[in-house]
C-alpha cells in the first residue's frame, strides 16, 4: 500500500497545530509540522478570539507542510464547539468570534426558559443546559440588537469557517451544529422552533452537512502549490471532541465510555440513537452527533481548564510550573484534605482560580490548600470523583453497566489524574492514543476520500498505529472521601 498524506488543522482553547498524517501498509503516523497559541482578546467590551492570528499560524502552519513537497491527499480542519463567526455575503468576517467564556451570556438562559422552558429545548435539542451554549449568545445578542449580525448574512462555527476559508464552500458539519443547542438531532436540520423563538432570520444559518463530507478542492492561494495542487477538503468531525471519540481505540460493540480529557472533560457512551428522555433532561446530559449519525451521548464536565488557569495566575505572580512538576507535587503533596463540586459556575470562568478554588473551601468549611501541590491534587481527586458520579449517572441512563473506560487525548498525559479516575469509578482505565482529535480528523479524511474502507477499519488502525495504557482501580480514593464529596 503506497503512502498517503493529510493535514489536519486541530484547534483549542490554549493551542492549535497543523498535523501531518501519513496512511501506510494499515498504519497511521503523525508528525507536528507547526504548533502556535491561541489567545483571546477584550474589544469592543466582549472577550473575543484573535481570528486574524489563528489565521496567520494556520496558514504559516499549512506552507511548512507544502514544502515537504508531499502529495497531500486531504485536508480538514477541528476546533471546539459553540463558538462562531458572522460573515457578511463575501465569506469575510465582520468582527472577531465573541469568546464562549464571555460574560454576555450572565442571564440569558434565565431570559430564554421564561420564554421557552428547559424541557422543551431538551426536546428539540437534546443538548445539556450550559450558559456558553450558541443559543444563548444567540439570545444575548438579540437582545442587544443583533449586535454583530446586523452587518451579516449568515455564520459559520470555527472550524468549519476554516474549511470555507481553504475550499469555498461555507457549510457547517452536523457534529459541530449539535454544539450549538439549535440543532434538532432527530430531524437532523436546524430548530426551527428555536429560531423563531429567538426572533433570527432562518437565512443566517448555514447549510449543514454529514461528518466526513468531501466539501471539494483546495481553493485560491492553496492551489499554487504544487504538493497540495490535488487536495480535497473535508468536513470530518469538525468538532474535535467528535473527531477524538471517533478515534477511541474500541472496535467492539462492547460497554465502554469514553472521556475526551483536556480542557473540558467530556465523559459519555456512543450510541445510535440520541436519548431525549425526563431522565435525561433533568440530569442534563447532551446528545452530540458523531461519525455514521452516532450519537455522543455525555456530560460537559469543568476538565483540566481548573489547573490550566491555576497555572496561568501562579505564572502572572512569578511563580512558573509546566503541568509535569504541577502533578508531580500534586503527587508529594498526598491525598487532597478538600474537594470541589465542579459544577460550581465560579469554575468555568476565567481568572484569579487560586482565590475560587480557596473561597470555595472557605465556605464549605474545607481546609484550603496551602501549596501548588495541594491545589492540583485538590482539583484531580474532584475531577475524578465527579467522573465516578457522572458515570453511575449514565449507567443508570443508557441502561447498562459500563465494564471499559477509554480515555484520550492531552489529559491521558497525567498518569495521576489517569489512576485517581480508575480509583474513583472502579473501572480498568485504557489511556491513549494522546493526539486523538489529529488521529480522528485524519482517519475520517482517509474514509470520505474512500482510502480506508469502514468505520470499524478505521479504529482497527488506530489501534494498531498508537500505544495504549492500563490502569487497574485501587483504593485511592476511600470510602470516607466519597462520601464527603457526594455531600458536596
Amino acid at each position: 500500500m503506497s503512502a498517503t498524506h493529510y493535514l489536519a488543522v486541530d484547534l483549542g482553547a490554549e493551542s492549535g497545530r497543523v498535523m501531518l498524517g501519513t496512511l501506510a501498509d494499515g498504519c497511521l503516523s503523525l508528525e507536528e509540522i507547526h504548533r502556535f497559541a491561541n489567545r483571546s482578546l477584550t474589544e469592543g467590551g466582549h472577550l473575543r478570539w484573535d481570528l486574524p492570528h489563528l489565521e496567520k499560524e494556520i496558514f504559516t502552519g499549512i506552507e511548512k507542510a507544502a514544502q515537504r513537497n508531499l502529495p497531500i491527499a486531504g485536508i480538514s480542519t477541528d476546533s471546539w464547539g459553540v463558538d462562531y463567526i458572522w460573515l457578511d455575503a463575501k465569506g469575510v468576517p465582520v468582527a472577531k468570534p465573541v469568546a464562549y467564556r464571555d460574560s454576555r451570556t450572565d442571564g440569558s438562559p434565565e431570559r430564554f426558559f421564561k420564554k421557552m422552558p428547559f424541557a422543551v429545548v431538551y426536546q428539540e435539542t437534546g443538548i445539556q443546559f450550559m450558559a456558553i451554549n450558541t443559543l444563548f449568545h444567540f439570545e444575548a445578542e438579540q437582545l442587544a440588537g443583533g449586535g454583530d449580525s446586523l452587518r451579516a448574512e449568515h455564520f459559520l462555527n470555527i472550524a468549519d469557517y476554516f474549511n470555507a476559508r481553504m475550499s469555498g464552500i461555507e457549510a457547517v458539519d452536523q457534529s459541530m451544529a449539535s454544539t450549538t443547542q439549535v440543532y434538532n438531532p432527530n430531524t437532523k436540520a436546524w430548530s426551527d422552533k428555536l429560531i423563531a423563538e429567538l426572533g433570527m432570520k432562518k437565512s443566517l444559518f448555514p447549510k449543514l452537512v454529514p461528518c466526513g463530507t468531501v466539501l471539494g478542492p483546495v481553493t485560491g492561494d492553496l492551489k499554487r502549490h504544487a504538493s497540495l495542487a490535488r487536495a480535497q477538503v473535508v468536513a470530518t468531525c469538525s468538532h474535535d471532541t467528535g473527531a477524538a471519540v471517533a478515534a477511541v481505540p474500541a472496535r467492539t460493540k462492547g460497554k465502554w465510555a469514553y472521556l475526551s480529557s483536556g480542557t473540558w472533560s467530556l465523559l459519555g457512551a456512543e450510541l445510535p440513537e440520541p436519548v431525549m428522555t425526563d431522565a435525561a433532561c433533568e440530569a442534563s446530559f447532551t446528545n452530540e452527533v458523531g461519525l455514521n449519525g452516532t450519537i455522543r451521548f455525555l456530560k460537559n464536565i469543568a476538565g483540566l481548564w481548573v489547573v490550566q488557569e491555576c497555572r496561568r495566575a501562579w505564572e502572572a505572580a512569578g511563580q512558573v510550573y509546566n503541568y509535569d512538576e504541577l502533578t508531580r507535587m500534586a503527587v508529594e503533596s498526598g491525598p487532597a484534605k478538600a474537594h470541589l463540586s465542579l459544577k460550581d459556575p465560579r469554575f468555568v470562568s476565567s481568572g484569579e482560580m487560586p482565590q475560587k478554588v480557596a473561597s470555595y473551601c472557605r465556605e464549605t468549611g474545607q481546609p484550603v490548600p496551602a501549596t501548588p501541590g495541594e491545589y492540583v491534587r485538590t482539583i484531580l481527586e474532584s475531577l475524578a470523583l465527579t467522573y465516578a458520579q457522572t458515570l453511575q449517572k449514565l449507567e443508570s441512563l443508557i441502561g447498562y453497566k459500563v465494564e471499559t473506560l477509554h480515555i484520550v487525548g492531552g489529559g491521558t498525559r497525567n498518569d495521576l489524574l489517569n489512576q485517581l479516575t480508575a480509583d474513583a469509578t472502579r473501572l480498568p482505565v485504557v489511556t491513549g492514543p494522546v493526539e486523538a482529535t489529529a488521529i480522528g480528523n485524519i482517519l475520517i479524511q482517509a474514509l470520505a476520500l474512500k482510502q480506508i474502507e469502514s468505520f470499524g477499519h478505521l479504529r482497527q488502525i488506530v489501534e494498531d498505529s498508537f500505544p495504549t495504557r492500563s490502569f487497574s482501580p485501587g483504593p485511592g480514593l476511600s470510602e470516607e472521601v466519597r462520601a464527603r464529596f457526594q455531600k458536596l
